[in-house]
């Protein structure tokens, strides 16, 4: 059976295929107008530089080879925003703000769950070079919008930060192991763990580590975790930053979750992801990772975010079927050729038939061209 695919793989065929590419075009025309500007990775690099600095968090993601040109290690791509800092820090290296945007095919050693693909469409957005909020803030209500234009708006934001935990975790003084185990227990909402994990550590690190799953919710979350973490500066720095996210987004709905720290060892400030009702997880995720593009010389404040568009077409409602029309073959008829010219000039789809061709089993056909009078005529096709 060697026409089948290896697991976790699949064709697109017509229907899906035209959906993914009308939602691509939708958000990148999106991304275009807020200014984000296209780039296109190459689908392999050396190893090195795909897990340099932040990449190496995706080391067993990432399909290796050998290059049979210079004999070192190539990588197939298994996330973009890696490359995409390298063309803001090494490439452009532009001054000030730059946003860039991108759309293409990545590739997983193993999917992300049970029902994931291996080869992930990837579209997102990322800002380099401004650290304040207001950069978090357009980066999020982008992804809200991007979203909205692929048809699968979200129904609620999830908000968080990494820096509550890591202020946390050092002035309780855990080492990397420990940090690995709580944040394992946090993820999960293991709450019985998590008490065990705590035993052995001092007031008021053990009470803070073990509410940490309970700031989940409504903005008032951030007033309670205010009055009962201990108040060290960078955390009374993440929840402000978090609160003036918030009060600038009324019109969308958020929520916040402080135990939230999906790619901890990646971001390093404000987290946030997006969720769909038909989906358990979530559809869109992104943050704030500065510093990503200091192992390529270059280190420049960052957030973006991105998500999976093979995910947001499968929630998308179906696009209306739009008509084509059946003409016949054309062949010295200069008059019926130009007037299929120009109808597919103007958007139409017109399938033209070959000399002893059938109507197709293709596009579905609900007009036909006609001669009449010595024109060539649109009719409706009478079922």
């Amino acid at each position: 059976m060697n026409w089948l695919l290896p697991e976790y793989l699949a064709d697109a065929l017509p229907l899906e295929a035209a959906a993914i590419e009308g939602r691509r075009r939708a958000v990148l025309d999106l991304f275009r107008v807020h200014g984000y500007e296209l780039v296109m990775p190459p689908l392999i690099e050396y190893l090195d530089s795909l897990l340099t600095g932040s990449g190496h968090d995706l080391k067993l993601r990432t399909f290796k080879l050998v290059d049979q040109v210079t004999g070192r290690t190539l990588g197939v791509r298994a996330d973009i925003t890696p490359q995409v800092a390298r063309i803001d820090a090494h490439l452009l290296n532009r001054e000030g703000v730059t946003r860039l945007c991108y759309c293409d095919s990545v590739l997983h050693t193993l999917p992300a769950s049970i029902s994931a693909s291996r080869e992930p469409i990837q579209i997102g957005a990322e800002l380099y070079g401004h650290a304040g909020y207001e950069a978090d803030l357009e980066i999020i209500r982008l992804m809200a919008a991007a979203l909205a234009a692929a048809g699968a708006p979200a129904s609620r934001l999830d908000l968080g930060h990494v820096g509550i935990f890591r202020a946390l975790a050092d002035a309780a003084g855990l080492d990397a192991d420990a940090i690995d185990t709580a944040l394992s227990l946090l993820q999960a909402k293991d709450v019985p763990g998590l008490e065990s994990f705590c035993t052995g550590l001092a007031d008021p690190y053990r009470s803070a580590f073990l509410r940490l799953p309970e700031y989940y919710g409504s903005a008032e979350v951030l007033a309670r975790a205010e009055r009962e973490l201990p108040a060290l500066p960078a955390i009374g720095e993440a929840l402000a930053t978090l609160r003036a996210l918030a009060a600038a987004m009324p019109e969308l709905p958020l929520s916040f979750d402080l135990a939230d720290l999906r790619g901890y060892h990646y971001h390093n400030g404000v987290v946030f992801a997006a969720y769909h009702p038909a989906c358990a997880g979530a559809v869109a995720l992104g943050g704030r990772y500065d510093g990503a593009g200091k192992a390529f010389g270059r280190d420049r404040p960052a957030t973006g975010f991105s998500m999976d568009l093979r995910v947001v077409v499968q929630l998308a409602p179906e696009a209306a079927a739009t008509g084509a029309i059946l003409a016949p073959y054309a062949g010295s008829d200069a008059a019926l050729a130009q007037r299929i010219v120009a109808l597919r000039a103007s958007g139409e789809v017109v399938v033209e038939l070959l000399p002893g061709q059938t109507p197709p089993e293709g596009p579905a056909c609900d007009r036909r061209l006609l001669a009449r009078d010595g024109q060539w005529l649109i009719e409706a096709i009478k079922v």
